[in-house]
This record gives structure tokens, sequence and C-alpha cells, in this order.
């Protein structure tokens, strides 16, 4: 029990993680794009579903395998190869990304499920070596997240939007199957320093997205002072959003706190969506290809919801004394209301735009850290 313990305390991220993640910062990148296409000046519904559609499947299937290494990896032979193995997977799915979601179906749909079954199996081949309640965790996981994955298979079988339905029933499934089992996990808590690390990681994977968005103004056309001062405020946005962030996690949460992390796996889920969106706004901002009011909307929901995530998942791990209190939040919802309501009425350029973002994130780091 003694060394169990030392192993916890000293669990660090590991090269072959890291290895990992860059396999996925790829998915990501060709599931952002989708946020790109815009018709009659707006984002198609369409889209909007299937940049979640694309988007979740990749997000709980990094999540399944970082949660596996947070409670039961080692960096040990097996527990190589069963990565490995999944990064081939990583492979196939990633490549099968697209928005013709239906030519691409069978390579995405082995992709997933393999990913997903390879964890399982990892889960069910360790619980015979555990104890107690780690034992049973590793045994409730490994044997029912399979329920989930034979739903999903069983979409091979249908066509036309029932193929979806049931593929996404089965996801649904394995998303509500650890908080349904919640009982069994905050037995085993997670090492919260090294989950934290693992998002946080993710995290730079999302900055990087709106960096390169930074990039595609900038070689979208000729250097003006516009295109100029749109890319210096937009890179002062993403240093805001950088700091804020990770002085956050670094400074102000309570790594010491054991619990079953769910806070901080389902809010991630919000946080990295609203950062695609953030990447998206960068470039769709830049091209003005939408129109004015559905720009506006698009800009301040992604924010919002950036807003309304971190502060969530923040709020439950930090130092109590480091906590936000109601007129933190009061004034930072009032900041945005108010930037969106005159930008509402008075019509701006969109370097006027950003800078505003820009503000706000400026203003949210200095409120938070």
């Amino acid at each position: 029990m003694k060394q169990h313990l030392n192993a916890l305390i000293e669990k660090k991220v590991t090269w072959l993680e890291l290895f990992y993640d860059l396999l996925f910062a790829a998915a990501v990148s060709k599931a952002s794009h989708v946020l790109l296409h815009v018709e009659h000046g707006t984002i198609p519904l369409e889209y909007l579903l299937k940049f979640l559609l694309i988007f979740i499947p990749i997000w709980w299937a990094w999540v399944g395998q970082s949660l596996f290494v947070n409670r039961f990896g080692q960096d040990i032979v097996s527990h190589r190869v069963f990565l490995i193995v999944q990064l081939f997977f990583v492979l196939i799915m990633t490549a099968s990304l697209s928005v013709d979601f239906d030519r691409y179906y069978v390579p995405f749909l082995i992709g997933y499920i393999g990913l997903r079954a390879m964890t399982a199996i990892q889960y069910l081949s360790v619980h015979q070596k555990e104890e107690a309640h780690r034992k049973v965790t590793a045994q409730y996981l490994g044997s029912r997240f399979w329920v989930g994955l034979a739903i999903s298979a069983l979409s091979l079988f249908f066509d036309s939007w029932i193929r979806y339905a049931v593929l996404y029933a089965g996801i649904l499934v394995d998303l509500l199957l650890p908080l349904l089992g919640r009982k069994f996990l905050v037995k085993s808590p997670i090492h919260t320093h090294h989950l934290l690390e693992r998002f946080s990681l993710f995290t730079l994977i999302l900055l990087g997205e709106s960096v390169v968005s930074i990039l595609t103004v900038l070689q979208s056309s000729e250097w003006t002072w516009e295109s100029i001062l749109f890319a210096a405020l937009t890179f002062l946005l993403i240093i805001a959003m950088w700091w804020q962030y990770f002085d956050n996690v670094e400074k102000k949460v309570n790594k010491s706190i054991e619990t079953a992390g769910q806070t901080i796996i389902y809010g991630h889920l919000f946080i990295y969506v609203s950062m695609c969106m953030i990447a998206a706004s960068i470039q769709l901002l830049f091209l003005k290809q939408l129109s004015y009011s559905f720009m506006l909307l698009f800009v301040f929901a992604s924010v919002l919801l950036y807003f309304f995530s971190t502060t969530l998942v923040f709020h439950k791990y930090r130092h109590i004394d480091e906590r936000l209190g109601t007129r933190h939040l009061a004034f930072m919802l009032g900041l945005l209301s108010l930037l969106f309501i005159v930008n509402l009425f008075v019509q701006v350029p969109n370097y006027f735009i950003i800078g505003e973002m820009m503000v706000f994130f400026a203003v949210y780091a200095k409120v938070t850290t």
C-alpha cells in the first residue's frame, strides 16, 4: 500500500503520453475546420452539429485512456504496447474525419471502437492485480464500457440518420457510465495533479489552433495596418487566455483534493468546444464571411461558454480563500454584456471586436489570478 501511495505522488506525464496527444492534435484540427464552413453569412446548423458529433468522440476517446493511465497506468512494456496499438486506431479515426461523414463512416467507427475497446481491455487486465476499491473500480469500468461499445457497433446495421442515432446512443451510454458509477469511483480517487496536467496539455493543443488562425490571417491577405493590428490584438488575446488558464492551474488550484475528477473531465468538454469556436472566430472575423449579427452571436457565445466552463471547473478545485465571489461573476458578466450590447447598436470593425475580446480575457485573467 505504501509503495502504491508513493507511485501516485510521483506520477507524471510520460513521453509516450505526449506523443499520444500529438496525434490527437491532428484530429482536433480537422474537427475544428468544420466550423469554417459558411453559407449565406452564417454557419449552418448542420455544420455546428457535425462539429460536435465529430469532436465529442475524439474528446471521449482521449479522456478514456487518460483516466486509465491516471488511476492504473504504469510506464511498463505491456502498458506501452496498449498505448502504441491505440495510436494506430487514432490514425485511422483521424484520417476518416470529414464533413462527408457517410463516406468515411466505417473507418471512423473502426478507429473509435478500437480506441475504446483497448481502454476497456486494459481495465479488465489490471483488475485482477488490484485490491479492494481499486479492483472494484477497474472491474466496473472494464465491464460496463462494453455496453456502450456494443450499442455503437450496432450502427453498422443501419443506414441514414438511424445509423448516427445508434452510434451516439452508445457514446451517450459511455459518457453516463462513470456518472452512474460515481459511488465506486470516489473510493478510487484520481490523481488530481496528473489529471490537471493532462487536461492542461490538451488545452495547449487547442490554443495552438488559435495560433494557426493568426498565421492563416497573415497569409490570406496583403500586410496592411488593419491586418497587422488584427493579428497583434489576436496574439494578445491568446496570451491573456493562456495566462488566465495556466496561472489558475499552477497557482490557485488545490491539487491535493481527492475526487472522482468528474468536474474536471466533463467541464473541460465545454472549455475545449469554446476554444475551438474561438479559434474559428479569429479566421471568420478577419475574412468577414459572416453577417455582422451572426458574427457577434458566435463570437460572444464562444467567450461566454469559455467563461462559464472555466469558472465551474476551477471553482471546485480552488483553495477556499481563492474562490470567486458573486460580485466577481456579476462584474465579468456585466462587462461581456456591455460589450455585446454596444456592438449590437454600433457596428464596429473586426479588429475592434477582437480587441474587446482581448480586453475581456485580460480582465478575466486579472480577476482570477
